[in-house]
């Protein structure tokens, strides 16, 4: 490499970003949403940047989307490569602990795959990209979720498996 890094241009909030095999597939999924699942550039966040309290110790992290309607945190998406299987308990363990209720739905995606997830059970409700939920399908579903929170130790525990994943993540120019 030649010290120059390549740059793209995020689709939703227009920032450049350093161009990497995990950023593309969340290009990838940021234009599906918006163009064939109908939702707005104002509902998703990105690159959403938290703190997890263990102790007297803080930890930053980040989300890469999160998809959000009337006002409630609906999904968060992980775009990763390699296996969507291996990605599963991370992304519940943090649309778990993310916010001070769970997250309905979770969904791993490699841009061409996903997993949908719903957050209380762990069970996979959907695959593939079509399976994630549309605006007008999140929409109605909202309005019969109850958004709840897990009990306190149950949230020291997910902070935890969230944690041992986020120490064990391969950087973007790891090899499969």
């Amino acid at each position: 490499m030649n010290g120059i890094e390549e740059r793209l241009i995020d689709f939703i909030t227009g920032q450049a970003l350093i161009d990497t095999d995990d950023e593309r597939i969340r290009q990838t999924i940021e234009r599906f949403l918006i163009e064939e699942k109908g939702y707005s550039k104002k509902d998703i966040e990105v690159d959403r940047e938290f703190e997890i309290i263990i102790g007297e110790k803080i930890h930053k992290s980040k989300v890469d989307l999160i998809v959000s309607l009337e006002e409630k945190r609906f999904t968060i998406i992980k775009c990763s490569r390699g296996s969507l299987v291996s990605r599963e308990r991370e992304v519940l363990s943090c649309a778990r602990i993310l916010d001070t209720y769970q997250i309905p739905f979770a969904v791993i995606t490699n841009g061409e795959d996903a997993e949908v997830l719903e957050t209380s059970s762990g069970e996979v409700i959907g695959l593939g990209l079509e399976a994630i939920p549309s605006r007008y399908q999140a929409i109605e579903a909202i309005r019969s979720i109850e958004f709840k929170g897990l009990p306190k130790e149950r949230i020291e525990k997910e902070k935890r498996i969230y944690l041992a994943f986020e120490a064990i993540k391969c950087p973007s120019e790891c090899d499969y």
